[in-house]
């Protein structure tokens, strides 16, 4: 029988994990043969669509397809979430970023709120198979929106689920289950955090507090990816960093979180506007960050 031939950039698979969660699989082999867990893709839907990053979610180099995993939050995760196995997008630009650094901690402890799971389960099972043991505390709003607990039972030696209205796991915060861990005798060699701004500030204050060298998966405005736009830059110690060629992961106990903070929330009024098609009187009302 024929062997079936896939266009590059072609949909594969696509799969609901969550209310407006979408994981896909896309024909993408010279991005599979070369990524590495912690990197992310660049990607445009059509011609006249925006860039976003996305962080890879694992690589099948055999198949030559990357896995993505997104929440339909703006006009672009929107539209991508609109496409069908069989279609294509436009234009998919990677592996960038730097890589984890994959060592032996001992015992590996991943923090990860909302869509946060994407982006380290790839890593996580890299420090598994280098022989680390895995801990994860994973927390959401509520059960529907905890993603990749089966997967994330299969590499962890103990997982802990919260959820902020208790529907699932234990009710409350990652930061409250994340102190009942650390009061315990489970010595922690290194600690990853993903997920939402505030949540990644509190959880890397809390591992400061006991000294355990931690690391945070940041997601911040992005266009090039290539470190030329400036649009990803954080603060890391006394030093300017760029997201998209520096990291995306850096050292959580030196990121100036409460600037980062700021700096994602400068188009949230355009972001606004564009889920509206673009209103003209939202336009108007808009006001461009200083």
């Amino acid at each position: 029988m024929k062997e079936k031939k896939y266009l590059l950039n072609e949909i594969l698979t696509k799969d609901s994990l969550a209310p407006a969660i979408t994981r896909m699989t896309l024909h993408q082999p010279f991005i599979a043969a070369k990524a590495k867990p912690g990197q992310f893709i660049i990607l445009r839907v059509d011609e006249e669509g925006e860039r976003i990053p996305l962080t890879l979610a694992g690589i099948d180099t055999k198949e030559g397809t990357v896995a993505i995993i997104f929440q339909e939050v703006g006009t672009t995760t929107k539209k991508l979430g609109s496409l069908k196995e069989g279609d294509r997008v436009e234009n998919v630009l990677g592996p960038l970023g730097k890589p984890v650094e994959i060592g032996s901690y001992g015992n590996v402890l991943f923090v990860t709120g909302g869509v946060g799971s994407a982006f380290v389960y790839w890593m996580a099972k890299a420090f598994k198979d280098a022989g680390n043991t895995i801990y994860a505390i994973m927390g959401a709003r509520n059960k529907e929106l905890i993603i990749l607990e089966k997967e994330m039972r299969e590499l962890t030696e103990h997982l802990i689920i919260t959820t902020d209205d208790g529907t699932k796991g234990r009710k409350g915060f990652v930061t409250d289950a994340l102190n009942d861990l650390l009061a315990g005798d489970e010595k922690i060699g290194l600690a990853i955090c993903a997920g939402p701004v505030p949540m990644m500030k509190f959880v890397s204050k809390i591992t400061k507090e006991h000294h355990i060298p931690t690391l945070a998966s940041l997601n911040p405005i992005m266009i090039d990816g290539t470190g030329m736009c400036g649009g990803c830059r954080v603060t890391v110690g006394d030093k300017v960093k760029f997201a998209c060629v520096d990291g995306p992961d850096f050292d959580a106990h030196k990121i100036d979180f409460d600037e980062l903070i700021q700096r994602i929330s400068f188009f949230k009024k355009e972001e606004a506007c564009s889920l509206e098609e673009h209103s003209p009187d939202c336009w108007r009302k808009a006001k461009m960050p200083t």
